[in-house]
């Protein structure tokens, strides 16, 4: 089980902005592979740190990880495929403006070339009640921009392969030194050298791609996941992009969504009401008999447990709410208006709630608290 964003950090959930960047600069500096080296568990936890820090640094992922957890991210937290396959130089790049200029990569240096990450590419995916109660594995066909075959890079000249070109400039301190990315490769530290006629200047092409996508249950409209390096390329020695999907809850023709549990209205007729019925309702996987009691009101709420959607945080499943609604006839034959008319008097069609009963604000009441 993944640890906590907010344990691994050392912080609440209240904590602001602020809080968040002093918390993980002090991780950062405690666990960084300068001060730990060939130590496997600072770098361990050192990775642990920058992948919380993504996430609750940002306030969209950090609301969708307060509510959902790290189910949120399908898994994979902030990085995608779990802080293990994370590459340090990445962290680096991301996050360098934690560590105030003072730290580099491994080994102290903080030159070399670094490698760039292509773009994301984002898609909709459409799921039924009953895809998003039982999960789903979707296949979709993506256009991803990669390396063209036959596309070559050779050293870049400017920066000798560096990935950052030196500057020295005369102030009145004396003669000063400093480092930038490389303009010509930015900062990669390879320019392109040959490509096919199909590529694009940056060597790249599109090409279809059909992706698998392990979708949870109980993920909720709106919800985005990540597929890791299923996005687009980058030229040379990159790391490719993610593949965002954004869920969509088509809406079911019977039942009705609330969070983690389902709605449905139950009409019956006066009879059914009076005589008490078994009935077939729709759930979401099947159909499902209750027994109706004799005298059952207008109103009743039947709450049928765990035939709800699954919480995506595995803490079980959400309940069916059955409406009892009685339905009035509009027209009525000649005996049967005699028979109603007979029985407006008779004490047995007299309304008498039981003081049990709950009036209707008092059910509305319960069922959104």
């Amino acid at each position: 089980m993944k640890k906590d964003f907010y344990e691994i950090l050392g912080i609440s959930k209240n904590a602001d902005a602020a809080e968040i960047k002093k918390a993980y600069r002090k991780s950062a500096l405690k666990y960084h592979p300068d001060k730990n080296p060939g130590d496997k568990e600072a770098e361990e936890n050192f990775k642990l740190a920058a992948e919380a820090y993504e996430v609750l640094s940002d306030p969209s992922k950090k609301a969708k990880y307060d509510q959902y957890g790290h189910q949120a991210f399908d898994g994979s937290g902030g990085f995608g495929g779990g802080h293990g396959g994370m590459n340090m130089d990445d962290i680096f790049s991301q996050f360098g403006d934690i560590f105030g200029g003072g730290f580099g990569g491994f080994g102290g240096g903080g030159g070399g070339p670094r490698r760039a990450k292509g773009s994301n590419l984002r898609i909709k995916v459409k799921l039924t009640l009953e895809e998003i109660a039982n999960g789903v594995e979707k296949k979709v066909k993506v256009k991803r921009k990669v390396q063209a075959k036959g596309v070559t890079y050779k050293t870049c000249s400017t920066c000798n392969g560096q990935g950052q070109v030196m500057r020295v400039t005369n102030t009145i301190l004396g003669r000063m030194q400093s480092a930038s990315t490389c303009p010509t490769c930015g900062g990669s530290g390879q320019i392109l050298d040959k490509r096919p006629s199909e590529a694009d200047a940056q060597g790249m092409v599109l090409e279809d791609e059909t992706v698998s996508i392990k979708i949870p249950a109980g993920v909720v409209d709106g919800m985005q996941l990540k597929v890791s390096n299923k996005g687009n390329d980058a030229p040379g020695n990159s790391v490719p992009g993610d593949l965002i999907v954004a869920i969509e809850e088509l809406e079911h023709e019977f039942l009705k969504r609330e969070g983690e549990n389902i709605h449905f209205d139950l009409y019956i007729s006066f009879p059914e009401a009076v005589l008490g019925v078994s009935k077939d309702i729709e759930a979401i996987n099947g159909k499902v008999r209750i027994k109706l009691e004799e005298g059952i009101q207008s109103g009743k709420i039947l709450r049928l447990k765990g035939k709800g959607i699954p919480s995506i945080n595995g803490y079980g499943s959400g309940d069916l709410l059955v409406h009892v609604n009685v339905w009035t006839p509009k027209t009525l034959n000649k005996e049967q208006k005699q028979f109603f008319e007979n029985a407006l008097n008779d004490e047995h069609f007299v309304p008498s709630p039981e003081k049990s009963e709950k009036s209707f604000f008092e059910k509305v009441k319960d069922m959104f608290s």
